[in-house]
């Protein structure tokens, strides 16, 4: 029995119950206490790898970020696009993310499970991004769906959609790069025509091409949606 279930029937404080334990020097069973040591046995990780994995490693090459024992992706003034990240987050571990709106105004989501970090480390993701120069796993170029997917979480978090005299243009900024050089990779294999690498920028400028990129692969960010749609 667990000591706040003590705790509620003796009508007392759970610290209250902890210190007679000590005193008596009854031995409390910490190990089997939920989410000991952040390992939280409501996760599941998932089996396969699929589309909504791999717009998830997008994402969190984009906006998100790594502790030992926490998964945070900070969506800055981008409203609209939480409640999307939650569901994808919910589908693929089977556990709701929380969610809190920072004095600045940020939404940040987020969870912790040392097991899920781990995970995604074994993968090639990293604490720093930037100074470990992160990539996107290799798996990811094994199927057009995983490029696809993986490319909408990256350009739905480090992309943007900009007016041109004559057209429209979407750019995809990152500080690593063999990020970049994957992001080129992905564009080139799906048929698509991106930019050279300028600085830390790659662009999609042909208006067929951004034709293409909107029916196949799409923006859920809807703030990225509307200005595509209007400048389009």
């Amino acid at each position: 029995m667990a000591i706040g279930e003590i705790a509620e029937i003796l009508r007392t404080g759970e610290s209250t119950i902890y210190d007679r334990l000590v005193r008596l020097k009854i031995p409390s069973l910490r190990s089997q206490k939920p989410n000991y040591n952040n390992i939280r046995r409501d996760i599941c990780i998932p089996s396969i790898y699929s589309g909504e994995l791999a717009e998830f490693i997008g994402l969190i090459l984009g906006d998100g970020h790594l502790t030992p024992t926490q998964v945070t992706v900070t969506l800055g003034k981008k409203d609209e696009y939480v409640p999307y990240v939650i569901n994808l987050i919910q589908n693929l571990f089977k556990i709701k993310p929380k969610h809190i709106i920072l004095n600045r105004g940020d939404s940040v989501v987020y969870f912790g499970s040392t097991v899920v970090v781990r995970w995604l480390i074994s993968m090639g993701l990293a604490f720093n991004k930037t100074k470990s120069q992160v990539d996107l796993p290799a798996w990811i170029f094994s199927r057009k769906i995983f490029m696809r997917r993986a490319l909408r979480g990256l350009l739905d978090t480090d992309g943007s959609v900009y007016r041109l005299k004559f057209g429209v243009q979407i750019s995809f900024t990152n500080e690593s790069r063999p990020l970049l050089a994957s992001v080129k990779k992905m564009f080139s294999k799906l048929g698509f025509r991106p930019s050279k690498i300028s600085s830390n920028h790659i662009y999609l400028t042909r208006r067929d091409d951004l034709g293409r990129f909107f029916k196949e692969v799409g923006f859920k960010n809807k703030k990225h949606q509307k200005r595509f749609l209007e400048f389009y």
